[in-house]
């Protein structure tokens, strides 16, 4: 027989082992993405450094796979009854992130394509900073180390930029992604 005292520290532990398993489904499917939006990004610097005059189509392609994978991994990581609604919140996300950054890169900013082509890795690290207060400083590390390695090359990498950024920004996703499935 246990007592009222004992019961509810059972009940805790369970609600502790609970919250903890969710949390490692979360951070798997969330892991998952990452690498995948990491792998695309690499292939789409080295598709755009091979063939330039098609850069815009290249990178929308990258993009649209992007989001549909993200949202299939999303809808099929099986992390529960909820994964439909963190679904269709994850494509508001995304749309809501490129129409901000579109109206930052092209209304406010009239960048050019090298311009374009750091603003948008240097945009996400933003982003991947914010998650490292949740998910832990390496994130915010990887973020702020990988910008400045992207700023860098903007001044001094040449025509190596998209090479450069291959390594740099794709590394960064890749490796973020695999250091959260080790959390």
């Amino acid at each position: 027989m246990i007592d009222s005292q004992q019961a509810s520290a059972a009940l805790n532990d369970i609600n502790d082992i609970v919250h903890r398993l969710r949390q490692s489904q979360i951070y798997q499917t969330a892991s998952l993405i990452i690498i995948m939006w990491g792998v695309l990004v690499f292939l789409g610097y080295i598709a755009n450094y091979t063939w330039p005059p098609q850069g815009y189509a290249i990178w929308a392609v990258v993009d649209l796979v992007g989001i549909a994978g993200s949202i299939a991994i999303a809808t099929f990581s099986g992390t529960g009854p909820g994964a439909g609604a963190f679904a269709i919140r994850l494509l508001m996300a995304f749309l809501l992130f490129i129409a901000f950054g579109i109206f930052c890169s092209v209304v406010l900013g009239h960048f050019g394509p090298r311009q374009m082509l750091v603003f948008w890795p240097v945009f996400t690290m933003l982003f991947y900073a914010l998650a490292g207060l949740w998910f832990g400083y390496a994130f915010i590390v990887i973020a702020l180390g990988s910008s400045a390695l992207i700023v860098t090359a903007y001044f001094y990498a040449g025509p190596a930029l998209l090479l450069w950024m291959a390594l740099v920004h794709g590394g960064a996703l890749v490796l973020g992604g695999l250091w959260m499935r080790r959390i």
